[in-house]
């Protein structure tokens, strides 16, 4: 009896904290998209500890900066050739069967990739054939998952479902690198392969409990009209061209500092896996914290300020970070890159989905997707190969300074692009979302 006020206590304190969440993220309200939150966020830990077994193999067998930025690039050059055409499926077939599919694929494919590690059969060409085939898997899944918000929430919580989705892979950001430091040192790196593997199981089950009421796909009579049309429509856009450009730069000279980091912390810090784990996770936090504040305060602040605030607070971080030899300046730099390159990535989706007309979703999507993720085997490549010639140090800090450059352009044209902002944002927004 005595205990009752402490649990009513609770509960109350716990229904008041489900209420702000809520309130934050009204995404939440949707069942569908619960089971597909829960779900992927098991998945994206998966993939992280994958994504850090991948680079410390990687490094074990050839201690090889270019290695490195080239299985990299083997890994995310299918999104050069592949993504247009994915956007294309999208509107074509049942989104909840396509990603049936794809995670079924890279489930399959990871555990190739797991049982040839543990069997120590595995070489170097057999790494970069199971990347690429990873990579096209992900060009179509990657504009399915994007697309298959809207069928997941309510038409006024799909700004809410960004965010939270970007959420979620920055927690898995957080938690995957940590936990692959110590699997890594306890059961190598095959099983951290197999533990993705498994991981895949709650995006499955969570599709498959999913009640989806299936939708007409329109008919095009081809794809490269399809894509045509996309692509003029993103370019005559003047913000969502400049978001697209922005991003493009951004993705190839800010996000290919992750590439190196492997090298970083083995020659630059000295560290053993579980090192290289924490310093994934000091960014993924401060990714995770830029987009948490990007759900609570994007309707407060403008979006200009969050993109060009996160450029500067990415680029001086990383700046600054290729210069220390400190371990704990180290990662709490790697936390503020995070926290600026994460707020700006972020945004700038949430500006492209809200700007966009409903008939061009699935297309601009795919294009905002090429330039984010299609475009990075050059910066992989890049900053692998000015890594093996300059140094590390160097190369990310070029890298840095193109992208800040590139917001410094986008300073002087800000009022044009918070003017347009609102006059499309009354203008084109789609009554369906």
């Amino acid at each position: 009896m005595s205990n009752r006020p402490d649990s009513q206590g609770k509960q109350i304190t716990n229904s008041k904290l489900i209420k702000v969440l809520i309130k934050a993220f009204p995404a939440f309200e949707n069942r569908n998209y619960k089971l597909y939150f829960t779900g992927q966020l098991i998945s994206l830990i998966g993939t992280w500890l994958q994504i850090v077994a991948f680079g410390w193999l990687i490094l074990k067998m050839t201690n090889s900066a270019f290695f490195i930025g080239l299985i990299t690039a083997l890994g995310s050059l299918p999104s050069l050739f592949f993504t247009l055409y994915g956007g294309v499926i999208v509107d074509r077939f049942p989104i909840k069967k396509i990603l049936f599919i794809t995670q079924s694929a890279a489930m399959i494919l990871s555990f190739i990739l797991g049982i040839l590690a543990i069997l120590n059969i595995i070489n170097i060409l057999e790494i970069g054939i199971i990347a690429f085939l990873l990579g096209t898997v992900a060009a179509i899944d990657i504009p399915a998952r994007q697309a298959f918000i809207s069928e997941l929430v309510k038409k006024d919580h799909i700004p809410s479902a960004i965010a939270l989705n970007s959420a979620t892979f920055n927690a898995a950001r957080v938690i995957g690198p940590g936990i692959a430091g110590l699997l890594i040192a306890w059961i190598g790196t095959g099983g951290a392969f197999l533990i993705n593997s498994v991981s895949y199981i709650a995006v499955i089950a969570a599709l498959w409990m999913m009640k989806i009421e299936s939708r007409s796909k329109e008919k095009k009579t081809g794809a490269l009209k399809a894509i045509k049309e996309g692509l003029t429509y993103s370019f005559t856009h003047p913000v969502i061209r400049m978001l697209i450009i922005f991003t493009a730069v951004s993705s190839v000279f800010g996000w290919s500092y992750t590439t190196v980091m492997p090298l970083i912390a083995g020659n630059e810090f000295h560290l053993d896996a579980a090192g290289l784990g924490y310093m994934y996770a000091a960014g993924g936090l401060g990714a995770l914290a830029g987009t948490l504040m990007i759900g609570f305060f994007s309707k407060k602040i403008s979006a200009v300020y969050f993109i060009l605030g996160g450029n500067t607070l990415f680029a001086v971080s990383i700046i600054i970070f290729s210069f220390t030899t400190d371990l704990m300046i180290a990662l709490i730099l790697l936390f503020f890159a995070g926290f600026g390159l994460l707020s700006q990535f972020a945004m700038m989706n949430t500006t492209i989905q809200s700007l966009v007309k409903s008939e061009f979703r699935g297309r601009v999507l795919s294009i905002y997707i090429f330039m984010f993720m299609g475009l990075t085997p050059l910066g992989n490549f890049e900053v692998g190969l000015l890594s093996e010639t300059m140094g590390t140090g160097f190369a990310i800090r070029t890298g840095a300074i193109i992208v800040l450059l590139f917001g410094v352009m986008v300073y002087f044209y800000r009022d044009r692009i918070r003017k347009d902002f609102t006059e499309y944002k009354s203008s084109e927004i789609p009554q369906d979302h």
